[in-house]
């Protein structure tokens, strides 16, 4: 029986062009690589059709996605962890059986060394996409890792107080294999983090109790409870990671963490307080791998989302976007200005602290020990030749002014303010001590939100609401689809909260001719949110109505975010 090559069955089951598979091959014969990975980059082919490809010319199964339940991890043990990524393949050991899934079916010397290695000479061997081996080899060594609450179990006495020594973190900290109890407790706390997604790590005490929390969407929820005597040598352990000094426990300091675990790169901004009982300590977590949202993904509703488009592009003004801390400001500027990022325009921005560096930007690092303050920093901007300018946060008079005359000579600035709505943001202002002419002459807009969070689509489920839930976020019973809306039950995938991943809720205000007018005449919030209003805006709380309605979020959620 003659061997297919995989240029043709690709050619003649899954529609690659000879032009394609040709330019591929020109690739290859300079670069050198995997045709498949080459032909996958062009576009020419899916991962799922070369796969197939491949399944039909060796003759083995293709699976898409692997087991993470009922899964025997013991291998983790014995063999390298590179070794298996390296070669894109992993044994996969359930109670039904055990086979190796693979990426590339031609590492023969390679497979044959794993069967040597786990002793599974007749395991069948399976295809699987990369991804998928990737997470499997991730899951499972994770796994074999000491549960973090084993890890305290075994912390007794003083031996934690040998590891004070400074070690320098580098590498995946899944390959790390110190035995130091709170080396590990430190790992295992991380790489648990980043794997229930969480935002922040809160590392609290009282005067006989130490609690690990962990922020997950928005909400903090209690994950270990080590014993009081590691306290110290816990926080130390941190403090060394993040080159600050342990010797000083009086004064609030800052740090920076860089770590990797698994396939994502982590930054991790450390705060610690001194309070009573010790200090307090608060990780911020920040996944450089993921990209940039682009301004269609905030959640915007599409007569929004093409207003606020329009805004954006405007040749000069103040955009402003306001809400509590933790309310997405940042990222819905960053999408802004990733959306409007041109060769053909200079963007400047000055931050408290830059999150994402974006290419072909100016990014400012706001530094107060060497007085280098939001208001110092848009003076120098100003006098750099921008088109468009990002200021952080607008938090005193002088702040103020200088963006504001900025907007007034041509340039487009955003920035930031703490207000409960849109409305509130041109009073904040004009309490600063800027004149209402200013305000209306220079703000084009004022966008507020808040984040909520999604619920899971694994285990959404339909109910039917009581009147009294409805009638508080204002949904009458009429504007219902079939009387019912969306929550979720709880499972595995998000950590049996009914939720997964957070979604904006959006206010945009537009200063438009009666709303300028009316800003002139009052300050009162109100009556300047009623006037919005009456020329079409939609409050926070509708925009989050519709977002029930569309079964994203639910009434709690929305009730939550926008109670006052």
């Amino acid at each position: 029986m003659r061997h297919r090559r995989i240029g043709e069955i690709l050619l003649e089951t899954y529609g690659l062009t000879e032009e394609g598979f040709e330019a591929a091959l020109k690739i290859q014969e300079e670069k050198g690589g995997r045709i498949g990975e080459i032909l996958i980059q062009q576009g020419a082919v899916t991962e799922a059709e070369f796969l197939d490809a491949l399944g039909i010319q060796f003759h083995l199964p293709v699976l898409t996605t692997l087991p993470t339940r009922d899964i025997d991890t013991s291998f983790a043990e014995e063999i390298p962890i590179q070794f298996l990524r390296k070669h894109r393949m992993v044994p996969v050991i359930t109670s039904s059986g055990a086979e190796f899934a693979i990426n590339d079916p031609l590492l023969f010397q390679s497979l044959d060394d794993l069967r040597l290695l786990t002793g599974l000479k007749e395991a069948e061997v399976v295809l699987a996409p990369y991804g998928s081996i990737l997470a499997f080899i991730n899951f499972a060594y994770d796994m074999s890792r000491d549960s973090a609450e084993q890890v305290i179990e075994d912390m007794h006495g003083d031996e934690t107080n040998q590891i004070l020594s400074e070690i320098e973190q580098t590498g995946d900290l899944l390959e790390d294999t110190s035995d130091a109890p709170v080396v590990k407790l430190v790992n295992l706390m991380l790489s648990q983090a980043v794997k229930a997604r969480a935002s922040d790590i809160h590392i609290e005490h009282s005067q006989h109790s130490l609690k690990i929390r962990n922020r997950v969407d928005g909400i903090l929820y209690d994950m270990l409870s080590p014993p009081k005597h590691i306290q110290s040598a816990l926080i130390s352990r941190i403090k060394i990671m993040a080159k600050m000094n342990i010797a000083e426990k009086r004064l609030p300091q800052d740090g920076r963490i860089e770590i990797r675990i698994a396939d994502k790169n982590i930054d991790i901004r450390v705060s610690t307080i001194p309070v009573a009982f010790g200090e307090r300590v608060v990780l911020r977590l920040l996944d450089k791998t993921n990209v940039l949202l682009d301004v269609s993904d905030l959640g915007m509703p599409a007569d929004r989302l093409g207003e606020f488009d329009r805004l954006i592009h405007s040749p000069h003004g103040i955009i402003l976007v306001t809400g509590p801390t933790g309310s997405g400001k940042t990222t819905t500027l960053y999408a802004a200005l990733s959306t409007i990022n041109k060769t053909d325009i200079n963007i400047i921005t000055i931050e408290d602290p830059i999150e994402y560096q974006i290419e072909g930007i100016g990014q400012i690092q706001v530094n107060p020990k060497i007085d280098l303050t939001f208001a110092k920093g848009l003076r120098s901007i100003v006098r750099q030749d921008p088109d468009v300018i990002l200021v952080g946060e607008i938090r005193d008079l002088e702040t103020a002014e200088i963006a504001i005359q900025s907007a007034l000579t041509g340039h487009l600035v955003f920035s930031t303010l703490h207000t409960n709505d849109a409305a509130s943001a041109t009073t904040r202002l004009i309490d600063m001590g800027i004149e209402p002419f200013l305000v209306t002459s220079s703000v084009n807009a004022i966008l507020a939100q808040r984040l909520v969070r999604v619920i899971c689509t694994n285990c959404k489920e339909e109910y039917t609401p009581d009147a009294e839930s409805l009638q508080s976020i204002g949904i009458s019973r009429e504007m219902l689809r079939g009387g019912k809306i969306c929550r979720g039950r709880g499972c595995p995938s998000c950590l049996d909260t009914g939720f997964k991943g957070r979604t904006g809720m959006f206010e945009l205000m537009i200063l438009d001719e009666p709303v300028r007018n009316l800003i002139l005449k009052t300050s009162d919030a109100n009556a300047i949110k009623q006037q919005a209003v009456e020329q079409g805006m939609s409050t926070l709380r509708q925009d989050g109505a519709q977002k029930v309605l569309n079964g994203i979020t639910t009434i709690e959620e929305v009730f939550r975010v926008t109670y006052q």
